[in-house]
This record gives C-alpha cells, sequence and structure tokens, in this order.
C-alpha cells in the first residue's frame, strides 16, 4: 500500500501550517459570522463515546460520514465515491473520493475511515449488530476498504448512513482510542474546523470554515449531498435560559435559536423579522431511563409500578404544553413509523395509583431514597424529571432531585456506582429520541439489554429481548418483521428498559435574513446564507 510522503507522525509541524493555510490563519475584514443558540452546551465532544445531540451536531461541524441521508432519509454516498455488492451479498466493496483530508492537512485513507466505523460500532445498536456478523473489515488500499460478511445482513449501508448517530470518520490515531474512552483531539475532515482555543464551556464554541473541504457535486439534500458552506465562522452561544436567548434572536443578537421553548412561540411568530419551522415531522419522544443496576428498579415490579405512575397527557402538558406539537403515543417505534403498533399497550396506558402501590410493596421498596437527575437548561427533560419525582412521592416513594445542566447529566449518567449521599449514582433521568432510533429495533440503543453492562447507560439485562431483537435482525420479509416487532414491544411491556413520556415536535427558529436553512432531521448550517 502506498504511503503519504509525509507520514503523520514526522509530519505534524508541516501539517500544522497546512492547517492554518486552510483555514486563512489570518483575520478577514469581512468575515461572515453565524450566531446560534444551540440545544446544550457543549461539554463532550466525541460523538461517538455519548449519544448526546449536542455532541453529534458537533459532530456534523466537524466530522465527514462514509454515507448520509437525504431529505426521504434514504442512503446516499458522502465520503464513500462508490460501492458495489457481490451477487450473493456476502462481499461489499468500497471506494473513498480521492482528495478528503483532515484538518490537519494529512488525508483520508481507508483505514481512517475501517478504523473509525469499527470503534462507532461498539457503542451503536446498528453497528455493533452488524459488526457481529462481519467475518473481515479491512482496508485494501489507500481509498478502498472492503466488507466480507460471516453471515447476511441486508442492513449494511443503511447502518452506515445512519443519520442521527453516525459513524463520523476521525483519523485512525484517534478512531484507535478504547471506544468507553474520550477522544480528546478533534480533527477531522468536515466543512468546519474546531477553534479548541476558543471554546468556553458555558459560554461559547467556534467553528471555522474548512477551505479545504471537498464537498460532493450533488445539491445539499437533508444530512446528504454538497455540504458547501457560506459563513466564515459559526458561534454557538450558549444561553441556558431560553426566554433571554428569545430576546436575543428578536432583538438581533444571534441568528438562530435551535430549541426555542414552546411558551415562547407566539412573540416569535408575531415578529416579522423571526422565522418558526419544524424540520423533522414525526419528531421525538420523550423518554425516561430507570438504572437497572440498583434498587428499586432492578426489581421489574418495580419498573411496571413506574410505568404505571405515567399519564402521557400529563407529561405533554408539562413537557411541551401545545396541543399543535404534541401526541399521545404508546408505540415503542413511534407514531408515524413503519413499525407503529399499540399492540399489547393496553393495560398500561393509564396509571393505576393504587397497583402502583402494590407493585412497589411486592418489589421489597423499603424506603431508599430515589435520585433523578434534572437538567435545569433541556426543558423536556427537565419536566420528565419534576414529574416523575412527584408522581414517586405520592405512591410513597423517598426522592431526591439533583439539579445539574444537561452535559453534566450526559457525563454523569455513565456512573455505575450505587445511588447514594457523595455518590455520582443515579436511579433516574429523562432525555429524549427520534423517530430515526425508536423506528427499528436495530437502532432502537435503549431497547439493547445485553447483560454484558456494555449497552446505553441504564444498563437493562433480559436475553429473551436480545434473541427477539437478532430473529428481527435476521429477519428478510417485512410481514416476519412486523410479527417480531410486535412480540418485541410484548417483551417490552413486561420489562421495561426504558418508559415513554409523549411524542413531541421540537419547532426552530431564525432570523429571515438567513436563507436555504437544510431540510435535515436538526439543525445545520451547510448551504445556508446570512445576508
Amino acid at each position: 500500500m502506498t504511503r503519504f510522503l509525509i507520514t503523520r507522525r514526522a509530519g505534524r509541524a508541516v501539517a500544522a501550517l497546512l492547517a492554518a493555510a486552510f483555514i486563512g490563519g489570518s483575520p478577514v475584514a469581512a468575515e461572515t459570522v453565524l450566531r446560534v443558540v444551540p440545544i446544550a452546551d457543549l461539554k463532550n465532544t466525541d460523538p461517538h463515546w455519548t449519544t448526546a445531540g449536542i455532541t453529534q451536531n458537533h459532530g456534523y461541524m466537524v466530522y465527514d460520514t462514509p454515507f448520509a441521508t437525504d431529505t426521504n432519509l434514504e442512503p446516499q454516498p458522502q465520503m464513500v465515491d462508490s460501492h458495489t455488492v457481490s451477487n450473493d451479498g456476502m462481499t461489499y466493496r468500497f471506494s473513498l473520493r480521492p482528495g478528503m483530508v483532515f484538518h490537519d492537512g494529512s488525508p483520508v485513507e481507508a483505514r481512517d475511515v475501517v478504523a473509525s466505523i469499527k470503534r462507532w460500532a461498539a457503542r451503536n445498536a446498528g453497528g455493533k449488530a452488524l459488526m457481529e456478523r462481519v467475518a473481515r473489515f479491512e482496508a485494501t488500499e489507500d481509498l478502498t476498504f472492503e466488507l466480507h460478511l460471516a453471515r447476511k445482513f441486508g442492513q449494511v449501508i443503511r447502518v452506515l448512513a445512519n443519520p442521527t448517530l453516525p459513524p463520523f470518520v476521525m483519523r485512525e490515531e484517534e478512531a484507535a482510542t478504547d471506544p468507553f474512552t474520550q477522544v480528546t483531539d478533534v480533527i477531522g475532515s468536515g466543512p468546519f474546523v474546531f477553534d479548541k482555543d476558543a471554546w468556553r464551556p458555558g459560554d461559547k464554541v467556534v467553528y471555522r470554515k474548512f477551505a479545504a473541504y471537498k464537498p460532493r457535486p450533488e445539491a445539499a439534500d437533508g444530512f446528504a449531498g454538497g455540504k458547501v458552506v457560506n459563513v466564515d465562522v459559526v458561534e454557538w452561544i450558549y444561553i441556558a435560559d431560553l426566554n433571554t436567548a428569545a430576546q436575543a434572536l428578536i432583538a438581533g443578537e444571534v441568528d438562530i435559536l435551535a430549541a426555542p421553548s414552546y411558551d415562547i412561540l407566539p412573540l416569535l411568530e408575531r415578529d416579522p423579522n423571526v422565522g418558526v419551522d419544524v424540520l423533522d415531522r414525526i419528531g421525538w419522544m420523550g423518554h425516561l431511563r430507570p438504572n437497572h443496576l440498583f434498587p428499586p428498579f432492578d426489581n421489574p415490579k418495580a419498573r411496571q409500578a413506574l410505568q404505571l405512575l405515567i399519564d402521557q397527557n400529563q407529561y405533554l402538558a408539562a413537557m411541551v404544553g401545545n396541543p399543535d406539537f404534541q401526541r399521545e403515543c404508546h408505540s415503542i417505534y413511534m407514531c408515524g413509523t413503519l413499525l407503529e403498533t399499540d399492540a399489547h399497550a393496553e393495560p398500561w396506558r393509564r396509571p393505576d395509583i393504587e397497583k402502583a402501590k402494590q407493585l412497589f410493596a411486592e418489589a421489597g421498596y423499603s424506603g431508599e431514597e430515589v435520585v433523578i437527575m434534572q437538567p435545569t437548561d433541556f426543558p423536556v427533560s427537565s419536566a420528565i424529571a419534576l414529574l416523575t419525582a412527584q408522581a414517586l412521592r405520592d405512591v410513597g416513594v423517598k426522592v431526591r432531585i439533583d439539579a445539574m445542566d444537561w452535559s453534566t447529566l450526559t457525563s454523569r449518567r455513565t456512573s455505575k456506582e450505587p445511588p447514594g449521599r457523595g455518590s455520582p449514582g443515579w436511579n433516574l433521568f429523562g432525555t429524549a429520541w427520534t423517530h430515526v432510533q425508536f423506528g427499528s429495533p436495530l437502532t432502537n440503543i435503549p431497547l439493547v439489554s445485553t447483560c454484558d453492562r456494555k449497552n446505553w447507560f441504564g444498563w437493562p439485562c433480559d436475553e429473551k429481548t436480545e434473541a427477539l431483537r437478532t430473529r428481527f435482525i435476521e429477519a428478510l420479509a417485512p410481514d416476519e418483521q412486523q410479527r417480531l416487532a410486535q412480540q418485541i414491544q410484548e417483551r417490552y411491556f413486561e420489562t421495561f428498559p426504558y418508559y415513554n413520556t409523549g411524542q413531541y415536535l421540537q419547532p426552530i427558529a431564525w432570523r429571515t435574513n438567513i436563507m436555504n436553512v437544510p431540510r435535515a432531521l436538526t439543525l445545520q448550517v451547510w448551504g445556508l446564507e446570512k445576508r
């Protein structure tokens, strides 16, 4: 295999000079700066390590992906130039687009892509299912790599094109890092360079246009196509109070508000200089996650009891409070998706306080304190925490709420220590997931119930769920997939790895001088213009 003339280790000084040239080392008087109030504060920068939405958004700024989905959620080549599949469906051969470079000036090679996909797959439900069926996955030339299956898997390209938790491509050096250890060097090949020196957690994140980025020739379409950048600098301005953030948008101090609060929407909609829209038309599902490792929710009866305290209409009123943006939904795959079903949900739709008390007693609850993490800067998750705390208190469960910002929560939820005073351990937290993840047992990360404690935070363990997921993943006929999806949902309502608290749409608001906002599921800034 040929090698780049300047090796990565020996060429750091040269690469730094190249990178400086690529991002324009000296300031330009006519710089176009886009100011965005993001969905949360950025504290973790490794998008393989965490599922946090803010880190995934950061990933799209800095990294690129092998494949991407268009506005119809169909996979399209992105870093990949072309690929072929053998007649028996067992061998995939990929060629990368030539001329792509990382932010340090080193070339993007197939070995970077292979190492990145392997690292990502260790933490991603779809990726893990894929790699479990792979016999060999390797770079064959500088710009080519091959994937040889041991067992048939028809979802290879769709898994690699995951739009909400994609396999962002890092340099091989970073991708060699243990998947459960954060990468700290943020060097991608995406349309923006992360300005680490300007990063102030709790205040601001700065990204600078990467002049050496090579967009695809096609027009941008969702997450796919040519990511043409029309601004020089993007600043994420973190404003914890969303009313203050809305006033900053109205005053023109910021250009985009990624997740305005629902109660401020009428004010924004009355301003002729502000537009409000929804990018994801199916939406998000409010999500309550219990810790399966420690009492009381290590006991399935306690988890069943908690479900009997959840009234989705009450949760939606607290999370959203606007009928135009919310709906009750008891399908674990979310409503509006191909696998939507309400099978086996009927006994669990409405609260039953007395039955919940009985189940907590049968679970052996004896007054231990339940620790709920509440992110004060994530309104949906904050509402879930507060409502759950009150519901538990109403049936005699002792509750402690630990308030923090969302980024702190995404770090603390990794703790497997027992909850207690002075411990980072926890029992419950709320979040939200998109239909892209929840729409299939293949990609539904919190549904994964392996018993190795390497699954998603909360660590449910259920061999029957995993056996059903395996059968679903290997089923080819749609009617067989539908049947298995219903069986998985039936098992869900027996074990409760998590709880759905209601489906909702998340609006976005921007100044009307911001043009051509991409119709992706989340805010992306390639293609848009600031006039």
